[in-house]
């Protein structure tokens, strides 16, 4: 029995990481399309209903998204009413994000997703699991950044 390489797809922990995104995605897809929101336009909602009126630089400090990818969807986000941008008076270069009634009001319409997604796993015993994954991948992250 031949052992397993390091190369071997099943061995990548980026893998199972990215699978695992996907599939995460693919549960949250048809909850969101209910919202007319793609599952990054969620997360700056996420971020925006937590602390309306952050900069375009915060924001995707906290989305991990550079300027060319937040940009654009940020005007798409604000094409179909849910936020507007602007410009600070004092200083031009920062661009504030703030929420509009609809995208305030969509806040109830998305509070029943993170039950809907735990409901996805028919009531398995995920919550603790999940716990231990967030702190496992945000170590990642951190340990990564620096």
């Amino acid at each position: 029995m031949s052992q397993k390489s390091s190369l071997s797809l099943d061995q990548q922990l980026c893998f199972t990481i990215y699978a695992a995104s996907r599939e995460m995605t693919k549960i949250y897809r048809p909850l969101l399309e209910e919202l007319d929101l793609t599952y990054p336009q969620y997360l700056a909602m996420l971020a925006l209903w937590e602390e309306d009126g952050l900069t375009v630089k915060k924001l995707g400090e906290k989305l991990f998204l550079d300027s060319g990818t937040l940009t654009p969807m940020l005007k798409r986000m604000e094409g179909n009413g849910l936020l507007s941008r602007k410009r600070d008076a004092e200083d031009e270069r920062k661009v504030g994000v703030f929420l509009t009634e609809k995208g305030k009001e969509l806040k109830s319409k998305a509070e029943c997703i993170p039950t809907s997604i735990l409901e996805a796993y028919n009531g398995a015993p995920v919550e603790d699991l999940l716990k231990q994954m967030k702190g496992l991948l945000h170590d990642i992250q951190e340990y990564s950044s620096k």
